[in-house]
Parts: structure tokens; C-alpha cells; sequence
């Protein structure tokens, strides 16, 4: 069959799910992928047939969304225009990862689609929200990409139609060992936001991977990576813990891993809060502002006694098998 596939690419996670997804959906037929946003970093190793501008996050300086430049980019013509022309009736199956552009093209072209990803987790009352719901980032979650079908993945089963966590094969694979260094993975911060905290914790080694990086480099304490998937995959696998923001796939794949998480959702960022009232859940410390004392922070989360959960992975072929059979029903 003929498969289109959309990742909405607002982080590398969504692109990072479709290259772990990929080799399994040939298993059904062909598959083009339609890449939404331009945020991500990771080089593209699936064969993207289809691309837009969509809509794109922007941050500020040091961990929170810049709303202003984030409302300025948005072209709703040209949205409107690139879902007209996505030619979805050339296929057999839609698969969506939370963009807005195929869910309007499938609402125009009148073509069934299915919501495959994590943010289809939260049309569940019962996914963790924090204490204080925010009106906008729930309608946002409820309608950005709107489908008939739903399958959601998340860190608990919170619903019969939520699933666990797509776990990369070279993690699960992967033989874990303490090489006693902290990762580093902030796309929202810049690198000055927090240099002088990790320099203050002269013991402590960080593998700091940043998007402005282009080569491998020491200064002191931090070695600086460029954002790259294989040697990323090899930091975690290798780290005693990882400080990273309220995202999805990197929380999971420490815990499947059993790695110390320290937790900082980007700031007013809803959807990543309403992950950190999950992992606060599932026991991991949750930072939500980084001050002038930040290194005591890393210190004391370093110091913590830390039960970690156990991670299930999902079953891919199970999940995929489930999707196609019940697509059209």
C-alpha cells in the first residue's frame, strides 16, 4: 500500500520516532514523508517527499517560547495553500504525527487519517495535567491535528488507546554503563544561559549538546557535541544522568535506560508541563526555573537516592499491525 506519513517537526522527536518507525512501515508498502516546521536538527535519514514551513516554535534566550516571533511566522495562506496541495487521495493510509496542515488537507480533501504520536494522548482526561490547566494549551492539544483514529504513546497506559513510549532499537539494545558524565540536551537554552553553572561543578563532567555547536570540542568541564543522533545515542547509553527539558522521547529513553532524569519543561510551554506533572508522578525531579544557584541544583539532584520506574517499550510491529487493522473501521 501506499503510505503518507506527517511529522510535524516543532523538535527532533517526531523525526526521530518516523526513522525508528520507517523500516517497519516498508514492511506494508511505500511511505513519502511530509515535514511541517523547521525547528528540528537531526540529519534526515528517511526519504522526505513533501515539505512546508508550517508552523514553527521559536524560543527566547534562556528556556521560555517567544510567542511574538512564533505568531509572526505563521502564513495562514500558505497553510491553507500547502494543505490544498498534498495530494492525500494518491493514498491508501494517512498517518499523522500532530501537524495541523495534513489534518486540515484531510478535513478539505475529505480523507480518512489516523493521530499517531504523543500528543494524541492527551484527548484522555486521564494523562497527567499540571495542578493549573491552561484553556488555550488544551484546545490547542484537542484540535491542532484532529483525526477520526487515535493512537497516543506516553510513559503510563493511561488510557485504552495510549500505548508506551517508541524506544530506538540502539536503545534498546544498548549494554547501559555509568562513564560517569551528565548530558546535556536544552534546545531552548543558549549556551551562555548556562555555562557558568556547570563550570562551577569542577568534578562534574558534561556531554552538552547544542545546535550552534558544529564540531566536538572541550573547554574545562563541558565537552560540546553537535546535535547528532549516533553521538547522542552513545552519551546516554554511557551518562550517569541527563538534564534535558519536559519533552517525550529523550525522559523515555533515559528511564527505559535507568538513567538519572532532571527535568526543565520549556517555560509556558503547556504541553511539556502537563509531561513534567507525568514524570513528577513517575518520581523525577522537576526544575522550573534556572537561577543564579542552578549548580547547587545539579548537586543536589546528583546527591538523590532515586528510585527509577520501569520503562516498558512498545511494541512496534503490534502497534503498526493494530493501526493498519483498524484504520478504516
Amino acid at each position: 500500500m501506499k503510505i503518507f506519513y506527517a511529522i510535524q517537526a516543532t523538535g527532533n522527536g517526531h523525526i526521530s520516532r518516523a526513522t525508528q518507525l520507517y523500516p517497519y512501515l516498508l514492511q506494508y508498502g511505500t511511505v513519502d514523508f511530509f515535514l511541517s516546521g523547521n525547528n528540528a536538527s537531526l540529519d534526515l535519514k528517511i526519504p522526505i517527499r513533501y515539505k512546508s514551513n508550517g508552523c514553527s516554535l521559536y524560543y527566547s534566550k534562556c528556556g521560555g517560547l517567544d510567542y511574538w516571533n512564533i505568531a509572526k511566522n505563521i502564513k495562514p495562506r500558505q497553510i491553507y495553500k500547502d494543505a490544498d496541495s498534498l495530494p492525500l487521495k494518491d493514498y491508501d493510509v494517512v498517518i499523522n504525527d500532530f501537524d495541523a496542515i495534513t489534518s486540515l488537507a484531510c478535513k478539505m480533501q475529505n480523507i480518512h487519517s489516523v493521530q499517531l504520536g504523543h500528543q494524541a494522548s492527551f484527548l484522555s482526561k486521564n494523562t497527567p495535567r499540571p495542578d493549573k490547566k491552561n484553556i488555550m494549551g488544551e484546545l490547542i492539544l484537542q484540535h491542532y491535528a484532529k483525526a477520526p483514529k487515535n493512537i497516543g504513546l506516553h510513559f503510563e497506559n493511561y488510557d485504552s488507546f495510549i500505548r508506551p513510549p517508541m524506544i530506538k532499537d540502539k536503545i534498546i539494545e544498548a549494554n547501559p554503563k555509568n562513564l560517569q558524565h551528565i548530558t546535556v540536551y536544552l534546545p531552548s537554552f543558549d549556551q551562555d544561559c548556562l555555562e557558568k553553572a556547570f563550570h562551577k561543578l569542577h568534578d562534574v563532567t558534561f556531554h552538552w549538546f547544542l545546535s550552534s555547536v558544529t564540531h566536538k570540542h572541550t573547554i574545562q568541564n563541558i565537552t560540546y557535541y553537535p546535535v547528532n543522533q549516533k553521538q547522542f545515542n552513545k552519551s546516554l547509553i554511557t551518562c550517569d544522568g541527563i538534564i534535558t527539558g519536559g519533552g517525550f522521547e529523550t525522559p523515555a529513553e533515559a528511564l527505559y535506560l535507568k538513567k538519572k532524569v532532571l527535568s526543565i519543561p520549556i517555560r509556558n510551554h503547556y504541553e511539556q508541563e502537563c509531561n513534567a506533572a507525568a514524570l513528577k508522578k513517575l518520581g523525577v525531579p522537576v526544575v522550573y526555573t534556572v537561577d543564579k544557584e542552578f549548580d547547587i541544583t545539579i548537586s543536589n539532584w546528583l546527591n538523590m537516592k532515586i528510585t527509577y520506574p520501569e520503562m516498558q517499550a512498545n511494541n512496534i510491529p503490534e502497534t503498526l499491525q493494530y493501526l493498519f487493522d483498524t484504520y478504516r473501521d
